[in-house]
């Protein structure tokens, strides 16, 4: 059996999509190098921002956190995502990341597996300015 792997993808060459808050990139993606099973990219968010509430009703979501620490609301519970450290988030669990710290939070998150049609992947329960409203800035 042979397989064939995917030239690398360059972040900085992904454009950066800030809709939800923060600023994410899908680096490797159906778009990006034609995966089929899931996409993984990154996440930049900036003291006192966040990236909006919402799910994902065919995907679970791993995340893990390289530099700074994340207040993760999942369904409503906040949860600590410090540096070195990774968080499941479940199928259907609504989930927001905030940065309530002094520093730029950078992380990375995988998806799978894939929704039917993109559409379907990504269900927003509130506005980036709505969420922008939760976090307050550091001092």
């Amino acid at each position: 059996m042979t397989s064939t792997a995917c030239g690398p993808v360059v972040e900085r060459d992904v454009a950066p999509n800030r809709r939800r808050g923060g600023e994410i990139r899908v680096v490797l993606g159906p778009a990006t190098v034609g995966s089929t099973s899931g996409f993984m990219g990154t996440v930049t968010v900036e003291p006192g921002e966040c990236v909006a509430e919402h799910y994902h009703p065919y995907s679970e979501e791993f995340l893990y956190v390289f530099s700074g620490e994340l207040a993760v609301d999942v369904d409503g519970d906040e949860v600590r995502v410090g540096t070195e450290e990774g968080l499941l988030i479940p199928v259907n669990t609504r989930h927001r990341l905030c940065n309530p710290g002094a520093e730029r939070v950078r992380a990375v998150f995988h998806l799978g597996p894939l929704a039917p049609r993109p559409e379907l992947g990504h269900v927003d329960t509130e506005t980036a300015e709505e969420a922008a409203r939760r976090v307050a800035r550091p001092a």
